[in-house]
């Protein structure tokens, strides 16, 4: 399967700066997600984003091979199936992931890129046997919709080191805020 590199005006972190990887193509992208991660949920996400990240090569391999419509939309519309199932992965993740500022930023990317390919579906012409989407386009897409959820894996990282180094979990913050906001409810009903 041919690899896709990122294209020339992406930028990755200098090294030592963060977490991040510093890989040109989604096999080595999907390397890291399997090999970086310590913390369970971590873990589960990593391993949907490399589910994602390797349909897109597939797809991205078939594009090159084919832009035909008979060719391109089932490959397409499986990456949506594996896109909703992140997605849905992404939208279950528990409250520290969603208090992140970047979770908020993933989940509009994923939403853009499914979108998009849906558009690029629907906007196959009858009489053009081609999709419209190129090989670098739909590269550049996956590589911006993958860079946001590294991001969101790289401050979720280092927000678990902080909260190892203070000593407090946010779970346990949060249980008896949840409570008091309860009591505090049953009183107005009342």
């Amino acid at each position: 399967m041919n690899s896709i590199t990122i294209p020339g005006s992406s930028r990755f972190a200098p090294a030592g700066w963060s977490n991040l990887p510093n890989s040109n193509t989604f096999g080595e992208l999907s390397n890291f997600l399997r090999n970086a991660i310590a913390d369970e949920d971590s873990r589960i996400f990593s391993e949907s984003m490399q589910n994602l990240a390797l349909q897109s090569e597939g797809v991205v391999a078939s594009l090159r091979l084919s832009r035909h419509r008979d060719r391109a939309a089932p490959v397409l519309m499986d990456l949506l199936t594996v896109l909703r199932d992140h997605r849905h992965m992404v939208v279950n993740l528990g409250l520290a992931w969603r208090g992140l500022y970047e979770y908020a930023g993933y989940l509009q990317a994923l939403n853009n890129f499914r979108v998009l390919i849906g558009q690029w579906l629907l906007h196959i012409d009858p009489w053009d046997e081609e999709v419209r989407v190129t090989p670098e386009e739909f590269a550049l897409v996956t590589w911006r919709t993958l860079g946001e959820g590294l991001l969101l894996i790289d401050m979720y990282e280092q927000w678990l080191e902080r909260e190892a180094e203070a000593g407090t979990d946010l779970a346990e913050l949060r249980e008896p805020q949840l409570e008091r906001v309860l009591q505090w409810w049953q009183r107005l009903r009342r």
